[in-house]
């Protein structure tokens, strides 16, 4: 797309002949269509006043210069502690100063700002010195790469995740440069490089084959400061240097080393206003507060004229929404670019032009991903939590909790050695389990992290608790059933179909609907449009938008002329809710007000009466609500946030008023997965469990307590106009932390905020801050609990390492719910003086910065607080005295009983009569120590063999074990053949299968009452026996079943020999 041609030939002129040249009227996106058009196949250097700016640059150049010329060179983020961030830092940093050194020719693009340029870096002779190339073909000893990596700094570790690590296994050599943003595997045949990969750390699988590899050490480790170049003094002498904003920099040291270069000044620099300036005509996009009829005129208008309007998108999912809402006013289509957005639209008058970009248009927040990010490695730290540890707490289906005792090798009768788990009872009693069996083994869970009571094997405790929950979990499920069906056959109001208001106010919604919230949105409109009362449950995660499918529920009742009680716990809840509704729908004809302590009588006996009249459309409140005197003319929906923080009266009130009402309910706990399909017979769920994609994830970052720092990042908050939180755990302690930040940031208002007030202090300091009267609310974690302050971008959380993790998510979650970044800093002491839990702790926060990928980790003892709140009290006690693994296995055993029981069969029940088949052999099949050595991993990868449940998973697995490990050794392609005749023989019904001296014998099932001995597969089975009587001998004795087969040598034998039955 050309823009400001003759401007542009002109000034490609002004660089081929001068050494400065001068632009005016240049700005927003604008700037980077002139820098891709310019015709100059050189290297060029764009500065940026700050980081933000440069990033959207880079971003914005990706969209515009073909092919992978465009490095992003930011500082190397000396201040933090180690992290995902500032690997990303680094290898972004390495990669762009890797590219300056080895530029030949062709077109290069640098963009960088002034911090990047104020640090120096070694001379690139030292730099060309310190990497290592790789090429497929090459020989090199291990020894070689190892000492090479350790003069140059790297860390060996099992699994490597982040730059500057390397790992070893057999053949196999991973190592993570600081030049990409993807380890690269290197295979070796002896000491040839037989192949070199680049592979994910997140699943550890390889992505795609290259030929040669460079390493690249962090360059920006250099201890020593006085051997220490300026960037400059390796550009290029043709370059290009494109100065934006230089005013702002130019007294900065690295600035006179571009007086050797060609430059271009983006805007005349306030001491040469009297320079001859390329001029251009660049205006603006106007800016339509998603108003559409003004967009609609605007594009219309333009068309006349003669411009060319042209629409930038990422998604195209988002621009055919906005093409379904200009065709409905009136039908005037511009261009439509989906897959390449700009971060500032604007016109050029010149050329007759308009660039606009669909995040402008719809008010959103324009998020960017920079080239060569490091990804975090979640799946890595999602092992380690889970992981389990030599002494850790387990829980054995059959045995009750135990301790861990690790891995051990054992001797058979045969002298054959065997790998099986011990675990550890009571009186120093101890089991073996084999590692066929870990699915019976899970780690032991609860919401306390004091220790549980080990179990002594053989006594009925185990037992009894096992019965006595499960018949606890039917009675309650039973209740919930029954009630829904109740609910089911009392007639309710059906709303009308969708009107042209509704889509234009989803339309509205800031952020793009993820399609987990389409479906919510989708169920619950269908649900109101039929006839029976609603009764629907929305769980998501906080910031996941639930709120916005209240309000699209809301509306509709509304256009229907019904009215809805919007129902919540807290006072402060009612004022976020009520402000949240009011700017949603303040462009739609919609009475809205709120009910709450801090009305007055006056105020509230107004509100009774424009609710009595019909007056008011929608109420917020407390319970109040659904105390005396408040009647509703037509009351069509009732919306409940939170509803397990209501006390008993009030959900007996809701009961009554639920019958006959649509009740929408909202929960930010979420609900366990077992739990989800049991209760689906009983109430309608829609779960939430994906972020919405432009909402940017919080930036965290672990930092010391270091003044300076802290008085930074106090100040860029300050600086863009937003509020800051400032977290300690204790509050004797506040006092001494106030004086501390006063003395910091001196003009600062701070005020004060812990659970040890009066309430309604409490209440009206939290309310003057949402109100903008403080600059920081300095706190203990109180705020954790649902406070949703748009303007506060900032929270600042000290002493990190003490608080649990989902504390810590929570916590988090209070900032980053406007378009603006937002940032969360960890202070801890030094990493080395902390204990290892509280290091797992932080480092998982961190690399699940994204919003809902919290979901997966901090929901694990959220996830515990969801069954105790779903299921009653006494539900969360049975769980932490048997960890919550166990817990949803046994729920999952109860329903399926349940279901046996009323009738009502639960989904996926399927033909199975034995849930597990054991398998006893005296063939070895095991992992090899030599195969891999990381007994954690062994244990990891024993866990995800025995949860295969298909070929498919099978091949996939082998596949993936022979890409990180290398070629699959015999001991462990056994243990794949024992894992497909367990499955087989589940499913023909036999209990456990013994394959010893060359004789396999099946039992089958111990219960000759069982059903089994009714179904077809059992008839089946005798069928293939009375046709093969050479093969099968069938023999019963002492009431057990069997069937014996000779000549089995090997398992493979076995498997093809069961697939005969």
């Amino acid at each position: 797309m050309l823009i400001s041609t003759k401007s542009i030939n002109l000034l490609s002129d002004n660089i081929r002949v001068s050494s400065e040249t001068f632009c005016s009227g240049l700005f927003l996106s604008a700037r980077w269509f002139v820098v891709s058009q310019l015709d100059y196949d050189g290297f060029q250097m764009i500065v940026l006043p700050d980081k933000d700016s440069a990033e959207y640059c880079a971003a914005d150049l990706y969209n515009l210069v073909e092919g992978d010329r465009i490095f992003f060179l930011p500082d190397s983020g000396k201040t933090l502690e180690r992290s995902n961030y500032k690997s990303t830092l680094g290898v972004q940093r390495t990669s762009a100063i890797g590219k300056i050194l080895e530029y030949e020719e062709g077109k290069l693009i640098v963009v960088t700002y002034p911090s990047a340029l104020e640090e120096g870096i070694p001379d690139g002779k030292a730099i060309n010195e310190s990497v290592l190339h790789l090429t497929v073909g090459d020989e090199i000893s291990h020894e070689r790469i190892v000492e090479t990596m350790f003069e140059n700094g790297f860390e060996k570790v099992d699994f490597v995740a982040e730059p500057g690590q390397f790992a070893i296994r057999g053949a196999i050599v991973d190592i993570f440069s600081y030049s990409y943003n993807d380890p690269f595997r290197i295979s070796f045949f002896g000491d040839e490089i037989d192949s070199i990969s680049v592979f994910d750390c997140n699943t550890q699988l390889s992505k795609e084959k290259i030929h040669k590899a460079q390493i690249y050490p962090d360059i920006t480790l250099s201890e020593d400061e006085s051997g220490l170049v300026n960037i400059s003094d390796i550009i290029p002498d043709d370059a290009l240097i494109w100065l934006d904003s230089s005013d702002m920099y130019r007294n900065k040291d690295f600035y006179s080393g571009f007086d050797r270069f060609r430059r271009i000044y983006m805007e005349l620099p306030l001491s040469r206003q009297n320079e001859e300036a390329v001029k251009f005509n660049i205006a603006p996009q106007p800016v339509f507060n998603k108003n559409f009829e003004l967009l609609t005129e605007d594009i219309r208008k333009r068309l006349e004229d003669g411009y060319r309007v042209r629409i930038y998108g990422e998604k195209m999912s988002q621009l055919e929404r906005l093409k379904s809402i200009l065709s409905q006013n009136g039908n005037i289509l511009p261009e439509f670019i989906s897959g390449c957005n700009i971060h500032n639209g604007f016109i050029d008058n010149d050329n007759k032009v308009c660039c606009y970009s669909d995040h402008e248009i719809f008010d959103r927040f324009h998020r960017v991903s920079i080239r060569r990010t490091v990804e975090k490695s979640e799946q890595l730290t999602l092992n380690d939590l889970t992981s389990f540890a030599i002494g850790d707490y387990i829980v054995h289906i059959d045995y009750g909790v135990g301790i861990f005792g690790g891995l051990v090798r054992m001797k058979d009768d045969k002298g054959r050695m065997h790998e099986v788990v011990k675990l550890m009872y009571k009186d120093n009693d101890v089991v073996f389990v084999s590692v066929h069996a870990l699915h019976k083994i899970s780690r032991y869970k609860s919401k306390d992290s004091e220790p549980p009571k080990i179990h002594k094997l053989g006594s009925k405790a185990w037992q009894n608790l096992k019965a006595s929950t499960k018949s606890k979990v039917k009675d309650i499920a039973k209740d919930l059933i029954q009630l829904y069906a109740k609910r089911k056959s009392v007639k309710g109001f059906a709303f009308s179909a969708d009107t042209y208001m509704q889509q234009e106010l989803e339309s509205s919604f800031m952020y793009e609907d993820t399609p987990d919230q389409e479906k919510a949105v989708y169920a619950v409109k269908r649900d109101m449009e039929d006839d029976c009362p609603m009764d629907r449950l929305v769980c998501g995660d906080v910031g996941f938008g639930k709120t916005e499918v209240a309000v699209r529920a809301a509306f509709k009742a509304v256009a229907d002329s019904k009215q809805v009680a919007v129902l919540v716990p807290t006072t402060i809840l009612a004022l976020q809710h009520f402000n949240t509704f009011k700017n949603r729908l303040k462009d739609f004809p919609c009475n809205i007000d709120y009910v709450s302590r801090l009305r007055t009588a006056k105020e509230i006996s107004d509100i009774q009466k424009r609710l009595k009249s019909g007056a008011l459309d929608i109420v917020i409140g407390t319970h109040k609500l659904i105390g005396k005197g408040f009647e509703f003319k037509d009351l069509g929906l009732l919306i409940i946030d939170e509803e397990q923080k209501f006390g008993v009266g009030a959900k007996e009130k809701l009961r009554q008023l639920k019958a006959s009402v649509d009740t929408l309910t909202l929960t930010a706990t979420p609900i366990p997965r077992t739990l989800q399909f049991s209760l689906l017979g009983a109430r309608d769920l829609s779960i939430i469990s994906t972020p919405p994609p432009n909402r940017i994830p919080v930036q965290t970052e672990i930092m010391l307590f270091d003044h300076d720092e802290i008085r930074k990042i106090i100040d860029y908050e300050l600086n863009r106009g937003g509020q800051i939180f400032f977290v300690h755990n204790r509050v004797e302690e506040l006092q001494a932390i106030h004086d501390i930040l006063h003395r910091l940031v001196p003009d600062m208002k701070i005020c004060l905020a812990h659970g040890q007030m009066e309430p309604k202090v409490l209440e009206n300091k939290i309310l003057d801050f949402m109100a903008g009267d403080y600059d920081m609310l300095l706190c203990t974690t109180i705020i954790e609990n649902g406070l949703d302050i748009p303007n506060a971008n900032t929270i600042i959380i000290n002493q990190a390492q003490n608080i649990g993790l989902s504390d810590l998510h929570q916590l988090r979650g209070r900032v980053g719910r406007s378009n603006r970044r937002s940032f969360c800093y960890l202070i801890v002491p030094p990493l080395v003086s902390i204990t290892e839990d509280a290091r797992r702790r932080l480092k998982a926060i961190e690399s699940f910065s994204d919003l809902g990928s919290g979901f997966n980790i901090a929901m694990q003892d959220l996830d515990i607080r969801g069954a105790g709140n779903l299921l009653g009290a006494e539900q969360s006690g049975f769980i932490t005295d048997m960890g919550f693994e166990t817990y949803q296995k046994i729920l999952a055993e109860a329903m399926e009983e349940l279901g046996v029981e009323t009738g009502i069969s639960s989904k996926g029940s399927s033909d199975n009569y034995v849930s597990d088949c054991t398998i006893e052999t005296d063939q070895l099949a095991l992992i090899p120590d030599s195969y891999i050595d990381v007994t954690a991993e062994k244990i990891r990868i024993y866990k995800e063999l025995d949860s295969l449940s298909s070929e498919k998973e099978m091949e996939q697995m082998k596949k993936k074990l022979s890409d990180r490990f290398g070629t699959i050794p015999e001991e462990l392609s056994r243990l794949f053949e024992i894992v497909r005749i367990r499955q087989l023989g589940q499913k023909l019904g036999f209990e456990k299968i013994i394959i010893k001296n060359g004789v396999m014998i099946a039992f089958f099932i111990y219960n000759s009452m069982s059903q089994y001995y009714r179904s077809n597969t059992f008839s089946r089975v005798l069928e293939n026996i009375s046709l093969n009587p050479k093969l099968f001998e069938l023999k019963q004795n002492d009431n057990k079943l069997r069937i014996f087969v000779r000549n089995v040598d090997t398992l493979s034998k076995a498997y093809d020999v069961l697939t005969r039955l």
